[in-house]
């Protein structure tokens, strides 16, 4: 199978392009129904804000359409932008102004949370935390971490109070942002344990159009959200075992394990063909439990020629 690098399509109508860490979208002009974009999922991979080497085969398939899934499954909680899912790759939905914070909801100290504590500090983007806790316990109650949405470079941890001083986020928008984020949050948990999951953290970005909140991008996805399996929980906890767990980190651990944080002056490790293909694994098998559904590999030969087709069929309707 041949791994999405990147696309450079010029479809009919185009105005604009963006290629970011995953995604290459492509932006439309209103037609008498709003501006769109088309969001292509590459099969690239980032970790620590950086584009690693090589491609993950189904990797853009996999992250397409469980944030499809996820985005359906929550529409009634906050209008999003999906309009249509018209091939494995692609989504097409409106053009919102998103708003420059990334809503962090943690449930567990995991990740960059914990890495964070485990260095001593005991408050995390103006949230406190109590001392004790170990690695992935549960934390009293979901806290939002937001950070500042970095289009080049590292994103950045930020308090309520700086977004506010800054202007970033208006208080009555921003109010109903961490609205909006807690009730996702409580739905994907409530989602991820009927599939024997839980839900630890994950990200959710937010836009406007037409002075209405909506939510954007991705959502619950593996390069958004990290899952345990609920069953050895409290086993791995009680006997101080790592949790087994469904999420990116293990890419990230890896990295670490070979000397690579995104740093100035580190270099990427490289990449072995049993390890990509590791890592298309361990995607495919995040999709099917998460979402509960098969997952089917679309095996064409060349993936670009399929993607061009059906963008083009789409945005001609």
């Amino acid at each position: 199978m041949k791994a999405i690098q990147e696309t450079n399509f010029n479809f009919p109508g185009q105005t604009g392009f963006y290629r970011g860490k995953v995604r290459d979208v492509y932006s439309f002009s209103d037609q008498g129904n709003g501006p769109r974009l088309v969001m292509v999922a590459s099969d690239r991979i980032s970790a620590f804000d950086v584009v690693l080497p090589r491609a993950i085969p189904f990797k853009g398939q996999v992250l397409n359409q469980t944030g499809a899934y996820f985005l359906r499954a929550t529409a009634d909680i906050v209008p999003n932008w999906l309009l249509d899912v018209p091939d494995p790759n692609v989504s097409i939905g409106l053009k919102c102004e998103p708003y420059a914070v990334e809503m962090v909801v943690r449930g567990y100290l995991a990740g960059h949370a914990w890495r964070q504590y485990r260095e001593g500090h005991r408050v995390l983007c103006g949230v406190s935390l109590p001392d004790g806790l170990r690695e992935n316990d549960r934390l009293p109650t979901p806290i939002i971490t937001p950070s500042t949405k970095a289009y080049e470079g590292h994103d950045e941890d930020i308090s309520r109070e700086e977004i506010l001083k800054q202007g970033i986020v208006s208080e009555p928008d921003y109010s109903q942002l961490e609205r909006h984020a807690l009730a996702l949050f409580a739905r994907g948990t409530e989602m991820a344990a009927a599939q024997g999951l839980i839900l630890v953290d994950t990200k959710y970005e937010f836009g406007s159009l037409d002075g209405k909140v909506y939510l954007i991008d991705e959502v619950h996805t593996p390069d958004s959200s990290r899952y345990f399996y609920a069953d050895v929980y409290e086993q791995n906890q009680n006997t101080g075992q790592p949790q087994k767990q469904l999420s990116k980190e293990f890419v990230r651990e890896w990295l670490i394990a070979n000397g690579f944080q995104g740093k100035t002056g580190q270099s990427v490790p490289g990449m072995s063909d049993e390890w990509v293909n590791q890592i298309t694994t361990r995607y495919i098998e995040l999709f099917e439990t998460v979402t509960g559904q098969s997952f089917q590999a679309d095996m064409v030969a060349d993936p670009l020629v399929r993607i061009e087709k059906n963008i083009l069929q789409a945005i001609k309707n």
